[in-house]
């Protein structure tokens, strides 16, 4: 297992993460978060909502200079961060986009976001490009070993901890081997990251390919489950698709009210919504729901 490198900002982050995550006896707090998308940007800015965490997508800012970092400067002098990135490409054979991280690497050091992710997927080919989605990746011995090395050098590179998030499956590969959570629990062995669970994607993608959603989570490893997203699904013609444009299943509330009640954990939750978004306060409903359904159960 390869050591990160930078263990000072290492050590800033986990301070951080167990200011914000305590009460002031020290007792565990959970916290609650919305994605901060641009029709919210203002609003945020002259109301500051009751909100614990905000998350944005990184790739949005690494920009210099101009209106958009004015404006993350300013939310992180009021809330903590949460960078979540859609371009790294872990599961690329070929390797890791060297600008790329460090346009990434600057953020981090400027803002020092309490959490940081990326996605179990790829999007960057040396002879094809890059695509602008996350693209799925064979679980197998091969990718596992091409993904572990590119998380242990992105770790290194930016002295941190990445989490990874559990993609949303509309088709599985022949040459698969491993059962997804199973491949996500040995990243997490051999290179030690963390683990974003996004609930809504194990539900959709175990309608999609009838598995037990809940012997999913039962499998996880749930020590190193350090965010949890929540997000509302569309059907189409008997599939489900992540869209981030609705509310949040009455499923998937279900099995996040059973997964922290089952393992008392107060992990940082955000609720996703990045299509048809609606009023700020329609998300900021869904949040204080999601927070009433988690506080009936770890009381």
């Amino acid at each position: 297992m390869l050591n990160y490198q930078g263990r000072k900002d290492e050590l800033l982050v986990k301070e951080k993460i167990r200011r914000l995550g305590s009460d002031r006896r020290g007792q565990a707090l959970f916290m609650f978060g919305l994605g901060l998308r641009h029709p919210h940007h203002q609003y945020v800015l002259q109301h500051h909502p009751q909100v614990d965490f905000f998350e944005v997508h990184t790739e949005n800012f690494i920009a210099e200079g101009g209106a958009s970092l004015n404006f993350l400067s300013q939310v992180a002098e009021r809330y903590p961060l949460s960078f979540h990135c859609v371009g790294l490409s872990l599961g690329s054979a070929a390797g890791l986009n060297q600008q790329h991280m460090r346009n990434i690497k600057k953020l981090l050091d400027l803002y020092q976001p309490f959490l940081f992710s990326d996605h179990l997927s790829w999007s960057n080919s040396s002879s094809a490009g890059t695509s602008n989605d996350l693209l799925p990746i064979p679980y197998n011995q091969e990718s596992l070993k091409i993904f572990c090395d590119n998380v242990s050098r992105a770790q290194d590179f930016f002295g941190r901890e990445i989490l990874i998030e559990n993609p949303s499956a509309y088709l599985q590969f022949k040459g698969s081997q491993i059962f997804e959570v199973d491949f996500l629990n040995e990243i997490t062995r051999k290179t030690d990251c963390g683990i974003l669970l996004d609930i809504n994607n194990v539900f959709v993608s175990s309608q999609n390919f009838s598995f037990d959603p809940k012997e999913y989570l039962n499998r996880i490893e749930v020590a190193k489950v350090k965010e949890i997203h929540l997000a509302g699904h569309s059907i189409y013609n008997g599939l489900r698709i992540d869209t981030h444009s609705t509310h949040i299943c009455k499923e998937v509330m279900e099995l996040y009210g059973n997964f922290v009640q089952q393992h008392g954990k107060k992990i940082p939750t955000l609720i996703e919504w990045d299509e048809d978004i609606p009023e700020f306060s329609m998300l900021f409903n869904e949040m204080k729901k999601v927070q009433r359904a988690a506080q009936r159960v770890t009381k």
